[in-house]
């Protein structure tokens, strides 16, 4: 029988059944062990991945799992005076179906909101409508995965127990008719319509809303205050521009840009005797720094370690190079001075410069991210550099 029957539950409810009780028991424990293993661990994206793609398929399940069961009629209760009873449980089935669509659904917004994340294994791309890739939105979406998870728990929890109080003391077979085969007895044919148990499961979730905000888990985190930077006097002035770097994390790039920094620029188009065109000291204010939804973490000790390395320093002397200039030097970055080259093209028109460059850093020459991701596995070493500009003489 693939329909429900008012005594018992038909084949494909008992499929959805206990195919998502399996898939939802396996969910919890991936996002726990993932959660909790180092950045570097080889296997994190990998059960990252898995996690992500059994949520997606939950959600669509869920969809259709709820709307079969308001197509089939409902087997009564086997003790259907326990009014109190049929109202808490019936609240409970609610508190599971809902959850079932929102805790997939915001572990669906947060990853299409993360900049570098462990892809979800189908061929229907990591993005979601009107999600944009934001640190905020992101924060938001992780703080209602949370929530709703522990939701999730808790019906889940009072579900089982229920269940194996009808089986193990009241002895009726609410358990059996939902296993192969047919129950052996009829639930009484008198069954009291239970009003409203939407309103008492909306009512749990309000709550279980109230107590994560007060807890302070939507808070946004705080970010590290910008150095700000002396104003520099130079032959060229820096009318406008861009100093943005590309991560690799997880298989994805990560884009990012510093929005305040300072350039002292001394140029000329005729070269001295050295073949030097004249100089560039570049001055960065490292919390200045926007990196998607990991902004944050790369304010961190273990990265640029903003709050005690405010700024970085690029300081080199310019020479001719095919197709263009370079900028021969070195960069300051977390207390360590390391060489670094920066080729450029440039466009002179009068008294307005045009340049534009591009260069790769390598993270591990600077402690970047070492402690918790010392290999490549998580997070690449290189790190583009692109810097283009607008200088007046």
């Amino acid at each position: 029988m693939r329909g429900n029957s008012n005594s018992t539950y038909g084949s494909i409810t008992k499929t959805l059944h206990w195919l998502m009780a399996a898939m939802v028991l396996s969910m919890i424990p991936l996002g726990i062990i993932a959660s909790g293993m180092a950045d570097a661990a080889a296997m994190k994206p990998v059960l990252f991945s898995i996690h992500k793609t059994l949520g997606v398929t939950i959600f669509f399940l869920a969809l259709a799992r709820i709307a079969w069961a308001i197509s089939q009629p409902k087997p009564g209760a086997y003790h259907p005076q326990r009014t109190v009873t049929m109202y808490l449980a019936a609240v409970v089935h609610w508190l599971m179906y809902a959850s079932l669509v929102v805790v997939p659904l915001s572990g669906w917004v947060h990853h299409a909101a993360t900049s570098g994340f462990a892809d979800i294994w189908w061929p229907f791309g990591q993005n979601l409508p009107f999600v944009p890739e934001d640190e905020g939105v992101a924060h938001v979406a992780a703080s209602l995965h949370i929530i709703f998870e522990r939701v999730l728990v808790f019906s889940f929890v009072l579900h089982f127990l229920g269940v194996l109080y009808h089986h193990y003391i009241d002895k009726d077979d609410t358990l059996r008719r939902m296993l192969p085969g047919r129950a052996q007895t009829e639930p009484p044919s008198d069954q009291p319509r239970v009003s409203m148990p939407v309103l008492g499961a909306i009512g749990v979730y309000a709550g279980a809303l109230a107590i994560g905000a007060a807890l302070g888990m939507f808070a946004q985190p705080e970010r590290v205050e910008a150095a700000q930077l002396a104003q520099t006097q130079s032959e060229w002035v820096v009318q406008d521009g861009t100093l943005g770097i590309t991560v690799r994390q997880l298989g994805s790039d990560v884009e990012g840009s510093f929005a305040d920094w300072t350039a002292a620029i001394n140029f000329t188009e005729t070269p001295d005797e050295t073949g030097k065109y004249g100089d560039v000291e570049v001055t960065i204010a490292v919390a200045s720094l926007t990196l998607g939804s990991v902004t944050a973490q790369a304010m961190g000790p273990d990265f640029f370690g903003a709050e005690t390395h405010q700024t970085a320093v690029f300081r080199a002397d310019i020479f001719a190079q095919e197709p263009g200039y370079v900028a021969t030097g070195s960069l300051s970055l977390k207390g360590v001075e390391a060489p670094l080259l920066l080729p450029f093209t440039l466009q002179i028109d009068g008294d307005t410069a045009t340049m534009e460059g591009q260069t790769s850093v390598s993270r591990s020459a600077y402690g970047i991210g070492m402690g918790t991701q010392p290999g490549e596995g998580s997070l690449g070493y290189d790190v583009a550099v692109t810097v283009t500009l607008t200088a007046t003489r």
